[in-house]
């Protein structure tokens, strides 16, 4: 099983002189020592749960771009990006060029955006639910669109583009895209239609766990509806859960969710401490193990 190292505060001790160096060195530290996928939120004003938005947050993908440049090895998304947050044809273009500079490592994480407070502070547009979810589908077909040979118009309900011109196309002549989140009737169903990965919530506790098999068995069921691979798909979660306190126990978690099919656990480093040193040992006494499970 891999690890993913999602960097979701940058609400540490002395952050306003330490921010950039701090990121810079646990992406270093997860990029050498076997992460596999390095995550930040694609978020304008930290969550309310995470201290809300008078505390610090990066723009996404300047950070990712940033991100590529000091690393070699890992993969690069944001968990996850709103569809509401940029045109899907920029969206797209952004993507790309993620890609090409960091030879092949993005990846496109994206999900129908919820977090209204942000949209109504900066004055961006948030439409009702159901008009967000067809502006995700929207925005799949788009980007599906821009990744191929097909430079033609598109012409959608929310979406007209006159030219879906893409140079340079990404190395590996698309980007895998992770849907986030795990609602059953939309969200699983655009996985399994247009999804090389989901991103679901899981945690300590048979609740969290069976939870998990649910979602995996309602994403089963639409692929098999729609005529998709569910073994292509890759299942990745989000733990809720302290790691480092116990190991053990944390390992013997993974083995429960690997048998469901989990294949990479994102991780976050303890709020409000310095993450350093939590990835140091992240990387010193959890990959090596969990690579095992």
């Amino acid at each position: 099983m891999d690890i993913g190292l999602h960097y979701f505060t940058f609400t540490h001790p002395e952050w306003e002189t330490t921010l950039a160096d701090r990121l810079t060195e646990t992406a270093q530290i997860a990029d050498e020592g076997g992460v596999n996928l390095l995550t930040v939120m694609d978020h304008w004003f930290q969550m309310l749960q995470s201290g809300g938005p008078y505390e610090p947050m990066l723009e996404g993908y300047t950070s990712l771009g940033y991100l590529a440049g000091v690393t070699k090895n890992v993969r690069l998304s944001l968990l996850v990006t709103g569809v509401t947050y940029r045109h899907p044809g920029l969206l797209a273009k952004t993507v790309s060029t993620l890609d090409v500079l960091s030879r092949g490592r993005a990846m496109l994480g994206i999900g129908a955006a919820w977090y209204d407070r942000e949209h109504a502070g900066l004055g961006v547009p948030f439409p009702p639910i159901a008009e967000r979810f067809e502006r995700l589908e929207e925005t799949l077909r788009i980007c599906r669109q821009m990744w191929s040979d097909n430079d033609g118009a598109f012409d959608g309900k929310h979406y007209q583009l006159a030219e879906t011109i893409n140079l340079p196309q990404p190395p590996r002549g698309t980007v895998p895209v992770m849907i986030g989140g795990g609602g059953e009737r939309k969200t699983l169903r655009l996985v399994a239609r247009y999804g090389q990965a989901c991103n679901l919530f899981g945690g300590p506790g048979e609740e969290a766990f069976e939870t998990v098999r649910h979602k995996l068995r309602v994403l089963r069921t639409h692929c098999e509806t729609l005529g998709t691979d569910y073994d292509a798909i890759e299942k990745t979660m989000i733990y809720q859960g302290d790691v480092l306190g116990d190991v053990d126990a944390f390992l013997t978690d993974m083995d429960q969710y690997k048998a469901l099919g989990i294949s990479l656990v994102g991780l976050m480093p303890t709020p409000y401490e310095n993450p350093v040193p939590w990835a140091t040992g992240l990387v010193e006494d959890v990959v090596p193990r969990l690579n095992q499970v």
